[in-house]
């Protein structure tokens, strides 16, 4: 009896491990269909992107999670037009292939985020910060801890994961065995077909990846009391991931006197990138330039 119970655990786990490849390889193919790394291993059109402007104040630009800066060029572009230097750096683990986002970490990203601010404020006097998403999570942590940050930018940032999300993130360590990568959830994130189709962003999200996001969002919820910087977050109606009542509860806990929450409608989640955009980069660069410390 033993010897057959062995050879049938044995055999189960031959056809776990058989399916893991098979599942792992179509994910990454599903990753890979508008997307294609150049000789650098990253994704040609997701790079870090500088917009030089030497001795002006300057902008930190973080992306969100599984996503790259491109969701960021419009509004670097129209902050460079007005004067600003701009800094969209990508992020560890992201733009590459998904065997990277999979050994993404919580502390990388913090520590990358952290590391592109410092740099910058060795060669300009006033930085600024706009995040995007989880972009969002990591610029509040920021936030808190430089006081004399002259402005933050929230948009559509990530703090507050949907509970179902949540109980994903805290059981990950156990359906990860089995299916490490899965589609990303939650809707469309773009409604316009035509900027969805130019997104760069993985479409998958993995298990390591998810834990992560879930540490970012806690530390940057915790950190929001702490700020104090003139602070600007902007929300759509529609977002597929952020509800109305998380944003306003997230809003709520800022710390910043100088705080303004702007409503858009007809965009889902990345409004840097969907439907009514030019709104979206108008009211920050606005933001900006009115907070904005001439060297």
């Amino acid at each position: 009896m033993l010897p057959i119970l062995i050879v049938f655990v044995a055999s189960l786990a031959a056809l776990a491990a058989w399916w893991r490849v098979r599942h792992v390889r179509a994910m990454t193919a599903l990753s890979m269909q508008r997307r294609q790394l150049g000789p650098d291993g990253v994704v040609i059109g997701g790079e870090t992107f500088v917009l030089e402007r030497p001795g002006a104040p300057a902008v930190l630009l973080l992306h969100g999670g599984g996503d790259t800066p491109q969701a960021l060029r419009y509004l670097g572009t129209a902050l460079h037009a007005h004067g600003f230097h701009v800094a969209a750096p990508l992020l560890p683990g992201h733009g590459r292939t998904v065997a990277e986002f999979s050994r993404v970490t919580a502390d990388a990203l913090t520590t990358a985020a952290e590391s592109s601010y410092a740099e910058l404020r060795k060669t300009h006097d006033s930085v600024a910060v706009i995040g995007l998403s989880m972009g969002g999570a990591l610029a509040v942590q920021i936030a808190a801890s430089t006081p004399d940050l002259p402005a933050l930018g929230l948009v559509a940032p990530y703090l507050a994961m949907p509970r179902a999300i949540d109980v994903a993130a805290r059981l990950s360590w156990l359906w990860g065995i089995l299916a490490p990568v899965v589609r990303s959830g939650d809707g469309i994130s773009v409604l316009d077909p035509v900027e969805r189709d130019r997104s760069l962003a993985y479409g998958v999200f993995t298990a390591q990846a998810l834990r992560a996001l879930r540490t970012t969002v806690r530390r940057a919820t915790v950190s929001l009391p702490r700020v104090s910087a003139p602070t600007l977050m902007i929300q759509s109606r529609e977002d597929n991931r952020i509800s109305e009542r998380a944003a306003e509860r997230a809003f709520a806990l800022l710390g910043a006197r100088d705080k303004r929450l702007d409503w858009i409608s007809g965009a889902a989640h990345i409004i840097t990138v969907d439907y009514g955009r030019e709104r979206v980069i108008e009211a920050l660069t606005s933001w900006l330039e009115a907070h904005r410390v001439s060297p």
